[in-house]
């Protein structure tokens, strides 16, 4: 995406990342598209800059107007609600609409006409006490530029992780377009071996980070890179080999992972190429073949794909007096602490903390083991707090 840009055009930069409210971003990318010159080299940025112009413009009139009318237009954003929310994005007629027909009490219907679905749609999947929010996406558009990508990207960004369905009989380059179309905009599918993350600091200088290393280059020439457009303190994460074009173009593009599972539709009809298994393997991609028309999926496996490949764990609560645990689990990051469960349940209960009985589920009752708060909790535990 770097261009050799002017100064002027980084100068410009540094003021959009400087922008505080979306109103003042749209300001400062308007005049940085201005000092950028138009040739080739610089139509991938071009292209992106008014994608999160018309993002944040979106953004703007979603918090303008909170009810839905014709002037208000699609909306942008769906508030967040239950345990984890999850974009089910995919081509048109794909089966999005018959996933959260199977999976929720939803009583939306199959598009009649393709792209008719023009903003996000949330219903709520529950699985073992688990609330997980769907938010189908307008179909994505995969051959040209569309605002329902754009509708689709945001959701996507907000979410905490991604469901991809596609019929069974989809081809291997229909799917490399869609995980290329949220690659070329900053979000990985899959866990990304190459990364980059910069993030501005007040003090320090530059200082480089993590496992990874620059492919001709060096800490200098990070520092020189940076300084050009203003930026002198500053903590550069890398994640495997990486060019100096990827560490400056991840000023312009915020990089985020979101973990994905593939749904393929119609699994009855057809069989999933071995060729898209063997590229969704390869990248450690979970996926499913279902049979959507008759509701055959497995919905338990389904959520624990989730909840693993986005790191988290359920922790069933059992109240002291109680004979039995709460069905309804706290779903707690992995690697969370009885002492966090305790903070999460009431602060008061951490202040007066004296110890915690866990269980595995599995086994509950037998096998009780007392704890102190700093004990880690696995998925599935069973914890009883003694305050």
């Amino acid at each position: 995406m770097p261009a050799n840009l002017p100064a002027e055009a980084k100068a410009a930069w540094l003021k959009v990342m400087e922008a505080k409210t979306p109103e003042d971003k749209i300001r400062a990318m308007e005049e940085f598209l201005s000092s950028v010159p138009k040739h080739k080299g610089t139509e991938k940025l071009i292209k992106h800059i008014r994608r999160r112009i018309a993002e944040l413009k979106r953004e703007m009139q979603e918090r303008r107007e909170k009810e839905r009318s014709i002037r208000s237009g699609a909306r942008l954003y769906i508030a967040k609600e239950g345990d984890l929310q999850v974009a089910v994005v995919g081509p048109p007629s794909s089966g999005k609409t018959s996933l959260l027909c199977c999976l929720t009490n939803t009583t939306l219907r199959p598009d009649d006409i393709p792209f008719s679905t023009v903003e996000p749609t949330p219903s709520m999947f529950v699985e073992d006490g688990v609330y997980i929010q769907l938010v189908k996406t307008p179909s994505l558009v995969l051959d040209q530029s569309s605002d329902l990508n754009s509708i689709t990207l945001a959701t996507v960004r907000n979410a905490d992780a991604v469901v991809i369905v596609v019929s069974g009989n989809t081809d291997v380059e229909t799917v490399e377009k869609i995980f290329k179309f949220f690659e070329d905009e900053g979000v990985y599918l899959y866990p990304p071996k190459n990364y980059v993350k910069i993030e501005r600091k007040g003090l320090g200088g530059i200082q480089v980070v993590g496992s990874g290393h620059i492919l001709g280059g060096t800490l200098n020439d990070v520092k020189k890179l940076l300084n050009e457009y203003g930026i002198y303190h500053a903590v550069v994460y890398i994640r495997g080999s990486v060019t100096l074009d990827e560490v400056e173009e991840a000023l312009y593009v915020e990089r985020q992972y979101k973990p994905t599972v593939v749904v393929f539709s119609m699994g009855d009809v057809y069989t999933p190429r071995e060729e898209v298994l063997g590229f969704l393997t390869k990248r450690d991609v979970v996926y499913h073949i279902t049979d959507l028309r008759e509701c055959k999926i497995e919905k338990r496996k389904l959520l624990e794909d989730l909840l693993r490949t986005t790191g988290r764990i359920r922790i069933f609560t059992k109240p002291v007096h109680s004979k039995t645990y709460i069905e309804k689990p706290i779903v707690m990051k992995a690697g969370s602490t009885v002492g966090d469960v305790a903070a999460q349940i009431h602060s008061s209960l951490l202040e007066t903390f004296k110890y915690a009985v866990v269980w595995r589920r599995d086994l509950y009752p037998q096998r009780p083991k007392r704890v102190g708060r700093d004990y880690v909790l696995s998925d599935n535990d069973v914890v009883e707090i003694h305050a």
